[in-house]
This record gives C-alpha cells, sequence and structure tokens, in this order.
C-alpha cells in the first residue's frame, strides 16, 4: 500500500508550522515545503521527538516556476500519495501598487496564486482517491479591496473564490475544501510585508495557533470558509451592506496608516 502523506507549504513560520504540528499531531505524514532548509529540519526533528511520523522536508522557493515539478518530483521518489494539501504560502507587500517592484508583486502572484492553484489541481486525483482535502490559506483581505496592498487583497480574492467553487465541485467526490480566512496575525508576514501592526491588528489579531487550529477543525469538518474569531465572522456582513466607496476609503485609510 502507498503511504499518504500531507503536504504543507510556508511550513517555516507563522501559521504553516501551527498547522503542521496539528497534522502531525494528529497522525498524519507531513511533507513540509518552504524556502528554508534549517528551520523545516528543526520542526521536523521537533515533530519526531514529539512522536509523530518523520517528515519529507522539501526546501524550494513557490516563487520558482518550476517550483511544483520539483514538489512532485521529490514526493514520487518518496513513493507516496498526497492526501490533504495545505497552501500555506504566501507573502504580501505594503505600498501603492505602482511604486513598489513590480518583480516582486509579480512573484507574489507566482506564489500565492500559480503556486497555490497547481498544487491544488495537481494532486487531485489522488486526494480524491484516498477522500482526502484541500486547506488553502487565504484571509480577510479576501473580502474587499485594499488600497496600499492591491495585489495581496486582489489575490487572496481569487483564493477565496477559487476554493469556494472547488469547495463545491468536488464534495460530492467526498473531499473537503476549506478556505481558511484569518485576520492579522502576528508572524513574520507583517515583516517581510512592511507592515506595521495598527489599531487594527491590535483589535482583531489572533495567535498562530489557534488560527491554525480553527482551519484545521474547520476542513475536518468539511466547512467551505472558516473565519477564526467572532470579529472575523461580523466583518463580511458588514461589508456587504456598506457602499464599496466607503470600503475602499476606509481600507485606504487604515492601510496608509501603517
Amino acid at each position: 500500500m502507498v503511504e499518504r502523506v500531507t503536504l504543507i507549504t510556508g511550513a517555516s513560520t507563522g501559521i504553516g508550522v501551527e498547522l503542521a504540528r496539528i497534522f502531525a499531531a494528529n497522525d498524519h505524514r507531513v511533507v513540509l515545503v518552504a524556502r528554508r532548509a534549517d528551520r523545516l529540519s528543526a520542526l521536523a526533528d521537533e515533530i519526531v521527538n514529539a512522536g509523530g511520523a518523520a517528515p519529507i522536508v522539501i526546501a524550494c522557493d513557490l516563487e520558482r516556476s518550476d517550483s511544483c515539478d520539483i514538489i512532485a518530483g521529490a514526493l514520487a521518489a518518496q513513493n507516496v500519495e498526497v492526501e490533504f494539501v495545505v497552501n500555506n504560502a504566501g507573502f504580501g507587500l505594503l505600498g501603492d501598487a505602482c511604486t513598489l517592484d513590480r518583480g516582486e508583486q509579480i512573484g507574489m502572484i507566482e506564489v500565492n496564486v500559480r503556486a497555490l492553484t497547481d498544487l491544488s489541481l495537481r494532486f487531485s486525483d489522488s486526494i480524491i482517491r484516498h477522500g482526502g482535502g484541500i486547506l488553502n490559506v487565504a484571509s480577510i483581505a479576501g473580502y474587499l479591496p485594499g488600497p496600499c496592498m492591491a495585489v495581496y487583497y486582489a489575490s487572496k480574492a481569487y483564493v477565496l473564490s477559487f476554493t469556494e467553487a472547488l469547495h463545491q465541485e468536488l464534495r460530492p467526490k467526498g473531499v473537503r475544501v476549506t478556505a481558511l480566512c484569518p485576520g492579522p496575525v502576528p508572524t513574520e508576514f507583517q515583516t517581510r510585508a512592511g507592515v506595521q501592526p495598527g489599531v487594527d491588528s491590535r483589535l482583531l489579531n489572533m495567535s498562530a495557533t489557534k488560527v491554525a487550529l480553527a482551519g484545521y477543525r474547520g476542513l475536518m469538518a468539511g466547512k467551505r470558509v472558516v473565519l477564526p474569531g467572532f470579529a472575523m465572522k461580523v466583518i463580511p456582513l458588514l461589508l456587504r451592506l456598506a457602499p464599496r466607496p466607503i470600503v475602499l476609503g476606509a481600507a485606504s485609510r487604515i492601510q496608509r496608516k501603517r
């Protein structure tokens, strides 16, 4: 029998680390994917020391156009099949789109959109065969446009829409597909994005551990969308009621204060 694994991207920090710990603690053999091999190896050792199955470590930059081929090749060499895919990797950049580095913004699309889409579809046959699932980490940002983080917000809108559609398509096949949409989470994401936590972060943030646990439980329960915390559940409802120009103006003011 071929061994089944859970593939987790962005597993070197923040929500990704916590997701890896949670899946491993629930008897999944995890595949850890991120750029920093040293961090992945340290996490793999931690999981083994806690009694989990030895993870497969794949150091890979998802901005590379061949990154998903590299991942698939490494898994084929290990003779394992993917049961769950957790697309957690992603990054954002703060600033006006026309002034930020264009290459970095295209790189953001490579990671947040292209790689996520590729990995969701590439392993769909084995996911369906094993009755597994897909957890895509989106964001509350997916519910609105984000001046000063235009490409990031747009990428998360794609993730949310794509995941909801997959949920509907794959549910009759016994596959769980869930979009995890957290608000501000204190992780290295904010440092890379150049974001300074504001009032919204202090009011809305939730720990990476709690977000990851909500995502895991939501996926296993077959939920379409998981919005961790009461405030995150209310915000999409309020956004539907507010006129779009007001939403745009408020989002712009909040981002420019960061």
